[in-house]
């Protein structure tokens, strides 16, 4: 173990990571001979930094390790190509009784990696794999979007903002059109039809997921036609968004993450993807000798989703939160149905 442990890292000081694979031990968690659990984590490679999805991954890992006991190992790969051959060296140590993977981009090298190693546990975050021995854990991303178009509706009723209008009219700025990213309209436009069925959701694509300008053109478009409230599933092309809100005076809300302090003036809520509970939950599972290599969907009823005003200068009244919590529940008592397709 140790002379594959050394091969890992010699190769990670020849792409310049040295130092990012290391027995990463909290506070309290001890070592790995005292441990629960010794864990691997992967990350996408755009790496650490920037309230991402491999930091929100972290953070259930870092909350294992306070209150599991677990130890870990983190690394950030450099490139792609590099994510299948950290995946190999993980596995091939033995080292490891949970490698969490982070993202769709590793599918394809963990479906590699897994195959040859059945024996290994694994975890994928925010993608699926059929492999036995990958645990693959999604989101409602439909659920969460639910939530916060129905706060789009609910707060221009309530008028809660002098720049809300009385129109009907919100609107949805995708990254893509692809069945992942229209589980975010599908709910977005449900959950705004939920508070006012003559409500117009006006879509649209940019067409990737790193271009603000398209985004920003958009959401520009959407408020000529009357949407003073958008919301967006557009990766780092939402940025252009919060441009445009700020230019134009109208209300945006965030996705994946808490996006809310970004322009807290005009980004009234962010819909939350808890990639953190995903990762606590497959590391609970080998705690707790549960594993199941089985695709996981977690939404509203288990930490899955959720959405949040935090950190915004927009003030939601406690009647509107009021009203959102009791839709909550009628989601996970199964008695409002959620669409997750258009």
């Amino acid at each position: 173990m140790r002379k594959r442990r050394e091969r890992l890292m010699a190769y990670l000081a020849a792409v310049g990571m040295a130092g990012v694979l290391a027995g990463c031990s909290p506070s309290g968690s001890g070592n790995v001979g005292e441990s629960t659990a010794h864990i691997g984590i992967v990350f996408t490679q755009a790496g650490l930094g920037g309230n991402s999805f491999n930091d929100l991954a972290l953070d259930g890992v870092k909350r294992a390790a306070e209150e599991l006991g677990i130890t870990y190992d983190q690394v950030e790969p450099k490139s792609v190509a590099d994510e299948e051959i950290i995946q190999d060296e993980m596995a091939s140590s033995g080292e490891y009784d949970l490698i969490i993977c982070v993202g769709d981009e590793q599918v394809d090298a963990l479906n590699n990696v897994a195959s040859v190693y059945t024996d290994q546990r694994f975890a994928l975050l925010d993608a699926t794999s059929q492999l036995d021995n990958v645990a693959s854990y999604s989101c409602k991303a439909q659920e969460g979007s639910f939530m916060v178009g129905a706060l789009a509706v609910l707060a221009k009723q309530e008028q809660i903002d002098n720049r809300l209008s009385g129109s009907h009219t919100v609107g949805f700025i995708g990254g893509v059109d692809n069945p992942l990213i229209n589980q975010f309209a599908a709910g977005y436009k449900a959950g705004a039809a939920y508070v006012n069925p003559e409500i117009t959701v006006l879509t649209d694509y940019v067409g990737g997921f790193n271009d603000p300008t398209t985004a920003r053109t958009i959401a520009n478009t959407f408020y000529e036609k009357g949407a003073d409230v958008i919301f967006h599933a557009s990766g780092a092309s939402g940025m252009g968004l919060f441009q445009a809100a700020e230019e134009k005076g109208f209300i945006s809300i965030g996705v994946n993450l808490n996006q809310n302090t970004i322009a807290p003036d005009y980004i009234m809520a962010s819909m939350l993807k808890r990639l953190d509970n995903c990762a606590y939950h497959a590391i609970a599972s080998v705690v707790n000798d549960t594993y199941t290599g089985e695709n996981q969907l977690l939404g509203l009823s288990d930490g899955g989703v959720d959405f949040t005003v935090e950190g915004s200068h927009i003030s939601v009244p406690d009647g509107v939160l009021k009203q959102l919590d009791e839709i909550r529940e009628r989601i996970t008592a199964g008695e409002i149905e959620v669409p997750s397709e258009l």
